[in-house]
């Protein structure tokens, strides 16, 4: 019988195809089976390399892979894409992966436990349900400006924004009862929130990690949590790294010796790279010298460069901060002060 080097999996809703090799990286099975037959099929199998692209339910499948003693590993679709072949189609996919995975400088995504994916869960449901306010709070205001009821920007003017439309008789009824929908909808949502963020603040005291990152200028709780369910240090070389893999570098198209240089990629995790910058601009808001978080290095820099750019360099280093104390276990040092 034909010892199996790896299998790779390329999954669907319904449908897992299927590509092994041998030894000698020659296709050996190459099929189609149910997502119901996967778990046995597998337990059938000696123990070996099982790879498959870190997408939506990619971390479950590992997880029971690796019950059954296999070497399971995830790889970033981006990279499997330079390996797929032409025309595009769930065979080519799958031998796409185990293409990929077979590279001896490929980079892995590592498996997350069940703890880690509830408490992730929370995090981006709360990145939701904040989506979803907003969406609510613009729609009110614009329907609201159809009848002359004008609200500045912000949560906190929603309030009044629903008094004055409930008090102005002129506005039809029908309107006034769908606005007063809408505001109930927003209610909600900041309940819902509220509760969330009661049960992230209990996660982040429990947390000696995430208190630890919180000491960072402009990282808070969320950020702080974020960093710790998002983030696994071992994987990356570096501070330098993780910033790259989060998207706070420039995007570079260079050729021929000569550098050339972007926009930042905006690659990684979009929810992250929003916390930092976010992060970030609320330290420059209040960057002046002899500020408690106004470094030397941070003035300078807005000195001669637009306050976004300054966030985004800032976040960058956020970022490099944050891997070297969850590599090293190092609390933070603060920075020097600026003269």
């Amino acid at each position: 019988m034909t010892e199996i080097k790896r299998f790779a999996i390329d999954s669907s809703k319904s449908v897992f195809t299927l590509h092994a090799v041998d030894s000698r990286d020659q296709p050996v099975i190459r099929r189609n089976i149910r997502r119901a037959q996967v778990v046995d099929f597998f337990a059938k199998q000696a123990p070996t390399e099982v790879v498959l692209e870190a997408c939506g339910g990619s971390h479950h499948w590992a997880r029971v892979l690796s019950a059954q003693g296999h070497r399971v590993k995830l790889i970033p679709p981006q990279y499997v894409k330079p390996f797929v072949k032409r025309g595009k189609n769930d065979r080519n996919d799958a031998e796409a992966i185990c293409e990929a995975a077979g590279r001896p400088a490929m980079s892995f995504v590592p498996i997350k436990t069940q703890q880690r994916q509830a408490e992730l869960m929370v995090l981006r449901t709360r990145a939701l349900l904040i989506g979803q306010r907003t969406q609510l709070v613009n729609a009110l205001r614009g329907h609201a400006a159809e009848f002359g009821v004008i609200a500045g920007k912000g949560i906190e003017k929603v309030g009044k924004l629903l008094e004055t439309v409930a008090g102005d008789a002129s506005i039809p009824l029908v309107a006034r009862d769908v606005l007063a929908m809408l505001g109930e909808q927003i209610a909600r949502l900041d309940t819902q929130l509220d509760a969330i963020a009661a049960d992230l603040v209990k996660q982040h005291k429990a947390n000696p990690l995430s208190q630890a990152l919180a000491e960072i200028p402009g990282v808070g709780p969320i950020t702080a949590l974020t960093l710790v369910t998002e983030i696994e240090p071992g994987p990356f070389q570096s501070g330098r790294h993780l910033a790259a893999w989060i998207g706070l570098t420039p995007k570079e198209r260079s050729t021929g010796g000569r550098q050339k240089l972007g926009g930042i990629s905006r690659a990684g995790n979009e929810q992250l790279r929003s916390l930092l910058v976010v992060g970030a601009t609320a330290v420059i808001r209040h960057a002046k010298p002899g500020a408690r978080y106004a470094s030397a290095w941070l003035l300078k820099l807005l000195e001669r460069r637009p306050r976004k750019v300054v966030a985004v360099a800032l976040a960058n280093k956020m970022a490099r901060i944050a891997w070297a104390m969850m590599s090293t276990g190092e609390a933070y040092r603060g920075i020097p002060q600026a003269a």
